[in-house]
């Protein structure tokens, strides 16, 4: 069986890398296409393939902000690091005052 000719240009291949860095929205994109293509041969009612398609929509849309959330909290982790103004909290060692002895 030979491979089909698939012409992808650099922007197809830009998004491809792109999206193999997300694999959990590549996994939505699939699930997704399936549903079009109707891979699974059910034969959907219009309404049964709406409701799969606005369910997919809505987790790719949970995960692309988990992952656009994670990202934005490593780049604050990473500038408040570099910042030489600002100090981590780092739990006290002492319990207290000193006994005076008296």
């Amino acid at each position: 069986m030979s491979q089909p000719d698939l012409n992808l240009d650099q922007k197809d291949i830009g998004f491809m890398q792109r999206l193999k860095e997300h694999p959990e929205l590549q996994e939505r994109f699939e699930v997704l296409l399936a549903v079009i293509e109707n891979a699974d041969g059910d034969s959907l009612t219009a309404d049964a393939a709406e409701q799969r398609v606005v369910e997919e929509l809505r987790q790719m849309g949970h995960s692309a902000l988990q992952a656009w959330a994670e990202r934005k909290h490593q780049r604050v982790e990473v500038a408040y690091e570099r910042r030489s103004d600002v100090r981590r909290k780092e739990k006290k060692s002492s319990t207290g005052r000193r006994a005076s002895g008296r």
